[in-house]
């Protein structure tokens, strides 16, 4: 079976890659590898979120599962009197985030390797980015929904992308389950941004 990009080491052979591209009109280049998610190409889905998302000056932002770093470097540049926390379980894809951070020209960034919000007890962020890795499993993306809940500030959000085929409608669902704000912000290609406020005080 193909090892896929949701694991804490790939045993995938390294064979790096440069992506040279436009976000929101900020040119940027990424160093990518195998064993990553989307290593020849930014993905839809997270160029959909990044043109989509709303980030106010000075805030704390979350990327949950960032890969190589495409939002979490956007949303760096975006807010540079803000705090990106970058994430991934995947040790490659953290150690190509910090390579593109310096890249791109970005110091307001904090990059760790961990399994979801392991690493992240106690902190609370204005935004929460994910473009959830749907190859873990459902229950490992529902984990990530209700444990953005109690990360968020009161009046933070918690932005997703997820394709409509890999179960946009289901996860839509799950969302209104644990938010009782979730607005469908964004729809092309069969993708789906949901931004979702206002956790249930109650969330398992």
């Amino acid at each position: 079976m193909v090892e896929h990009y949701f694991s804490p080491n790939p045993s995938v052979g390294t064979d790096p890659h440069l992506i040279e591209d436009t976000v929101c009109g900020i040119s940027l280049t990424f160093v990518t590898d195998g064993g990553v998610f989307s290593r020849n190409r930014i993905d839809f889905g997270s160029r959909l979120l990044a043109e989509t998302m709303t980030i106010a000056e000075g805030s704390s932002v979350l990327d949950l599962g960032c890969g190589y770093g495409v939002l979490g470097i956007v949303a760096a540049k975006v807010t540079p009197d803000g705090l990106v926390t970058m994430v991934d379980v995947n040790e490659r894809a953290t150690g190509l985030a910090m390579l593109n951070c310096s890249r791109n020209g970005v110091a307001n960034v904090n990059v760790l390797q961990s399994d979801g919000f392991s690493r992240l007890e106690g902190m609370r962020f204005d935004c929460i980015l994910t473009n959830p890795p749907i190859r873990a499993g459902k229950k490992v993306v529902h984990s990530f929904f209700a444990d953005s809940a109690k990360h968020l500030q009161p009046n933070g959000a918690l932005w997703v992308v997820i394709q409509k085929k890999q179960g946009a409608p289901s996860a839509k669902k799950k969302l209104q389950e644990i938010y009782s704000a979730v607005d469908d912000l964004a729809r092309d290609a069969g993708y789906h941004v949901f931004r979702c406020r206002i956790p249930f005080a109650s969330v398992d």
